[in-house]
């Protein structure tokens, strides 16, 4: 058989060899680092014997493929440590995921943080022991009495619901087994440093009418720096969480009074979202967009036409009587830009049309899957919905995707990642439409040099799209903005332009959003900053305070002057040490707190000093009004030169 490197090197070897060994006479020195390999690009383990010719590449914890091999066997790693701990417990799943991994367990009690710390320790301990760990290769009824016999009856249920003639695979480090498709890390000593992080409920396959399993997170890495690296990274994460955040910057809340997933805007969180909202009206209307305005019900008939009947019921509210009709609480604002398109008769020379609304909908989300401003059941999408000749959709997706970059620059994201998705198996249309679309999503792409990644059977089934995921201030990915062409719905709705011929034809609808939901794209703004917006977003810029009641009237006029010039400022005239007023305003994280004391009363001045506490010396009330100008137009003036 021949087998190749993925840099051209190759070599005939006999049938049989291992990976390991093939890495070895292709000059590849098979250390700590290799930790599994792709094969014809299926993952395989070190120990695979190879039987074909084939292109082989080896993987290390650098790549996303080498990572999840290490986090899988790391999981199994845990979950031997806690049968060995605590025989009675059952294994049920436990994937390896972005940076971490978790395992369920099926137990009589929640885990203590006691139990954690043994957990922990018995597992560096197995980890210590450098157990090898094997692959074996079952029938199906082999497998079903294997694990009957050792007690596991959630791995019996799995097996039941595999198909029949399949062959089954487990791994075995020492006298522990468990079901796995693999691949694995050949020993339980390739895991340098290993940390149990927390511990959770969850139904056994995420029904709640099911048994409730004990979940343990946890993450490992090759070594102990990159492992501190990532905890501090993770205390980083919580410090700047946008839950914890909002409620110390009193920005929002969500009460049980009101109901889960239902979010309330308080003064301040109102000033930043009213920023954003006419930052995105002001450019929409610049960009050839005209604003509509959409009811939040419609008679349930327009679900049934749109298909969200048949295709998002259960993510719907429940329907409600009226006057002999149902009415449904909208999860989408499509169908009603539909309506306003269908309310006159269009000509070639009205298309493109792009109709754009900040609209509220409601979606019935699980309580177990809400989660502060991220995951909410009432928000306000950034929707808009264009409709186009054929002939017009490249330019119309170029047009956007300039829009959508320019956005996100403005507030403060500069890195993205790029996926063109393409049509999924269960899906609707002809193929030649769905041709046109992709290839004018991706010319569209390539004509902005915009790099992007492959994603077979991702789009909508209605069209392909594009999606954009940013990266926040610590490098986590967020996917916000998305750009979905649909021939589906201007059929059903039966939509149509006469063209040139005089004759009709049906348009090309794309839907589009640049941040995806106010709330959701707030939530990731608080965590990117860590609530020290910008200067243009900060809901108070400047906190002025006097150091003794001599100075209230001063103060009191500075802000008056302030707020003249258009800036959002407030006094602190508590009967408080300075050096207080200065720290609640640092934690407050308000861009500029202006001191006055007698000498800046007499001399009309004002002691700036900036957040992170840097003193910016004395300077005039009108010298104050130019740094905020500056500070404010700067970055506004760098992204408008880039669009």
């Amino acid at each position: 058989m021949k087998i190749t490197m993925k840099d051209g090197r190759s070599r005939n070897l006999p049938d049989g060899q291992t990976v390991a060994a093939a890495l070895s006479l292709l000059g590849v020195s098979v250390g700590q680092d290799i930790l599994a390999a792709k094969v014809n690009g299926q993952m395989v383990d070190l120990s695979r014997p190879l039987s074909e010719d084939g292109v082989l590449e080896p993987l290390r914890f650098d790549s996303a493929e080498g990572r999840e091999v290490y986090r899988h066997s790391s999981t199994h790693l845990m979950a031997q440590a806690v049968k060995e701990l605590f025989p009675t417990a059952q294994l049920t799943i436990g994937p390896a995921l972005e940076d971490s991994f978790y395992y369920d367990f099926a137990f009589d009690r929640p885990f203590t943080p006691e139990d954690l710390a043994n957990i922990e320790s018995r597992a560096l301990e197995i980890s210590k022991r450098k157990l090898a760990i094997t692959r074996r290769e079952f029938r199906k009824q082999e497998a079903i009495d294997f694990f009957k016999a050792r007690g596991e009856h959630y791995k019996v249920e799995l097996i039941q619901g595999f198909p029949d003639g399949e062959s089954i695979s487990a791994y075995t480090q020492g006298d522990f087994v468990d079901l796995c498709r693999g691949p694995h890390l050949p020993s339980t000593g390739h895991i340098g440093a290993f940390k149990l992080l927390s511990t959770a409920g969850a139904y056994w396959r995420g029904d709640e009418r099911n048994p409730m399993l004990q979940r343990i997170y946890g993450t490992s890495f090759p070594t102990k720096a990159e492992l501190d690296a990532h905890l501090a990274r993770l205390e980083e994460i919580k410090r700047r969480d946008h839950r914890k955040v909002g409620k110390e910057l009193d920005l929002i809340s969500v009460q049980d009074e009101i109901g889960p997933g239902l979010v309330l805007w308080h003064p301040k969180g109102a000033a930043v979202r009213l920023l954003i909202e006419n930052f995105w009206r002001e450019q929409h209307i610049r960009d050839g967009y005209e604003l509509v305005y959409s009811p939040h019900v419609a008679r349930l008939d327009l679900w049934k036409t749109s298909g969200h009947v048949d295709y998002y019921r259960e993510n719907m509210f429940a329907s409600m009587k009226l006057e002999g009709s149902e009415y449904q609480l909208k999860p989408m604002n499509c169908p009603y830009h539909i309506m306003i398109y269908k309310s006159h008769l269009r000509s070639y020379r009205d298309l493109p049309i792009r109709y754009g609304e900040l609209g509220t909908v409601y979606r019935y989300e699980r309580t177990g899957v809400l989660h502060g401003l991220l995951r909410v059941r009432g928000f306000t999408q950034d929707d808009a919905h264009l409709f186009c000749r054929p002939d017009q959709m490249e330019t119309e997706v170029s047009r956007v995707l300039d829009f959508t970059f320019f956005i996100l620059r403005t507030f403060g994201f500069n890195e993205f990642e790029v996926f063109l998705s393409t049509r999924p198996k269960e899906s609707v249309g002809a193929d030649e439409h769905w041709t046109l679309a992709t290839s004018a999503l991706e010319a569209a792409l390539k004509n902005r040099t915009i790099a992007f990644q492959l994603d077979p059977g991702g789009g909508a089934f209605y069209g392909p799209k594009i999606d954009i995921k940013i990266k926040d201030a610590l490098g986590r990915s967020w996917q916000c903005s998305t750009i979905q062409v649909d021939f589906n719905n201007p059929e059903r709705f039966g939509l149509s332009y006469i063209g040139e011929d005089g004759r009709a034809h049906q348009p090309i609808m794309i839907h589009r959003a640049l941040m995806g939901s106010i709330e959701r794209f707030f939530g990731i703004l608080i965590e990117h900053y860590g609530g020290a917006f910008p200067t243009w977003l900060a809901p108070v810029q400047a906190t002025v305070m006097n150091i003794t009641d001599n100075q209230r009237d001063y103060v009191a006029a500075v802000v008056a002057q302030l707020k003249t010039a258009g800036f959002r400022a407030e006094a602190d005239l508590r009967n408080e040490k300075i050096g207080f007023k200065i720290r609640e305003a640092e934690k407050a994280k308000v861009p500029f707190m202006l001191v006055a004391g007698d000498r800046e009363v007499q001399g009309g001045t004002l002691s700036v000093r900036g957040r992170s506490g840097s003193n910016l010396g004395s300077m005039t009330v009108a010298g104050v009004l130019d740094l905020l100008r500056t500070e404010i137009a700067r970055p506004q003036q760098e992204i408008q030169q880039t669009h």
